[in-house]
């Protein structure tokens, strides 16, 4: 993938790529900038995405998108590692391959748009990077017992309750079976069965939610 940005001034573009095993003047400025630039205009893009996101979901949703490792994926996407100018020693040890190494000179590199050609440029590479990105992702990775609680609460209705049924088998290979049952807004009770009480509990759950979305004007 090309980088979809043309510089005025090539000469950002070649700082950014500058690992400080190469000396100095290097990327280490740069990234401390585009690290607040990338991280601002991902948030944006995720408010706007999913207005009904409360703060501590777009949160998630943006670590995901701007963790090191999601980022070296965008570098290597880019092939930023072909282009990195590293020093001998990050040489010889790949460091062209190093995550933590093609994270900060993506960083850098958005910051240096920005300087080359100010914030509105900056942003459309972030849009035009991440846009796809925010489409493919799960807006929640949350646990079905976690879900259901707060479907419930949403609703100002009881919480669910969990009741172990019956426990069998060797210690090292035991069964356990857990009901789940709400009183409202319909009267549900389910059983999951699983190799832990806790997974027990979140096939419960899940097979309560499932029942709830396939109720009418649940």
């Amino acid at each position: 993938m090309e980088f979809p940005h043309h510089f005025r001034n090539p000469s950002l573009a070649d700082l950014a790529l500058t690992h400080r095993s190469a000396g100095r003047p290097n990327n280490e400025r740069l990234e401390f900038l585009g690290d607040a630039l990338l991280g601002a205009t991902v948030a944006e893009l995720l408010y706007d995405a999913h207005p009904n996101a409360s703060e501590g979901e777009l949160s998630r949703l943006r670590s995901q998108l701007v963790n090191g490792q999601a980022l070296a994926v965008v570098a290597r996407e880019l092939e930023l590692g072909d282009r990195l100018k590293l020093g001998p020693g990050e040489l010889k040890s790949g460091g062209f391959r190093r995550e933590s190494i093609l994270a900060d000179a993506f960083e850098a590199l958005i910051a240096a748009v920005y300087l080359d050609d100010g914030y509105d440029a900056c942003q459309q590479v972030v849009r035009r990077l991440f846009t796809p990105r925010i489409a493919e992702l799960k807006r929640s990775s949350k646990d079905a017992k976690t879900r259901l609680q707060e479907w419930l609460q949403g609703k100002g209705l009881p919480l669910p309750v969990y009741e172990l049924i019956d426990s069998y088998g060797e210690d090292h290979a035991k069964t356990f079976d857990v009901s789940c049952s709400i009183d409202e807004p319909t009267a549900i009770r389910v059983e999951g069965r699983a190799g832990s009480r806790r997974a027990a509990e979140q096939e419960a759950a899940d097979a309560v939610l499932r029942r709830l979305q396939e109720t009418p004007k649940s």
